[in-house]
């Protein structure tokens, strides 16, 4: 019955909303608000990664950049919206998960603040070019997650309402071999996007508050990203050894 009473919403929708009840009233209803979230992850991220690759190869425009970031807050800022709704009706998403979007969004603005000029003329590039890896990035961990999450929700082993995330889960432990690379790799681009900003930083041309924020903003998503991902390989590893030695 909790399921279908209404709930208080979280301080963020509460803030964002107002005290209305987002509770919806049905399975059907909660599984077709989470089937059009993941639809519109989809699609955005095809439009962010053309829109990147327009920004790298096609047009050196500050207006066509400043569109490209604001398209990535208010992508993030919607994401962070449909997240808090869905677990409001029962979604489980958990962890570092939940936080991930709100760094994102945090990073998002700061880069669309961030003004013209050789700092950030030095850094467009690679900017550009990680948002195009990690938007294909993204595309494959959707299908390759909602694979996984259709044979598990068919064999009744997990809910209708969980999520794909940008990471690595425990549930998908089939085709690891496949997917940690790419994931890695885009965490350790997000350290040398750090690493990057803090030499830019070090400057002494370097006047704007943005490169050092971005810089501290890089280094958390990739200790997030990497620490939390570690951490579900080596969980899933001792499970598998456990089950072997009970085996034996």
């Amino acid at each position: 019955m909790e399921a279908y009473l209404p709930k208080r919403n979280g301080l963020y929708l509460n803030l964002v909303l107002g005290n209305v009840n987002v509770t919806l009233l049905s399975n059907q209803a909660k599984f077709a608000y989470k089937d059009e979230y993941e639809k519109f992850k989809l699609y955005m991220t095809i439009i962010l990664m053309f829109g990147a690759i327009t920004c790298l190869f096609f047009l050196n425009c500050r207006v066509t950049d400043e569109i490209f970031n604001f398209l990535l807050v208010w992508y993030y800022c919607t994401l962070t919206i449909r997240e808090s709704i869905l677990m409001s009706n029962g979604s489980r998403i958990k962890g570092w998960w939940v936080s991930h979007h709100y760094v994102s969004t945090f990073l998002s603005g700061v880069m669309l603040t961030w003004p013209e000029g050789p700092m950030y003329q030095k850094f467009r590039s690679q900017f550009l070019a990680f948002s195009i890896y990690q938007s294909f990035v993204q595309f494959l961990q959707y299908y390759y997650q909602s694979g996984c999450l259709y044979r598990l929700r068919a064999l009744g082993e997990r809910n209708q309402l969980d999520l794909t995330v940008e990471g690595f889960q425990s549930w998908m432990w089939r085709g690891l071999t496949f997917l940690l690379p790419f994931l890695f790799f885009g965490h350790f681009w997000q350290l040398y996007n750090s690493v990057t900003l803090f030499r830019l930083a070090g400057l002494e041309d370097c006047k704007e508050w943005q490169v050092f924020m971005l810089a501290l903003t890089f280094l958390v998503l990739f200790l997030g990203n990497f620490l939390t991902t570690l951490k579900v390989v080596h969980q899933k590893f001792q499970k598998n050894q456990e089950k072997v030695q009970k085996n034996n």
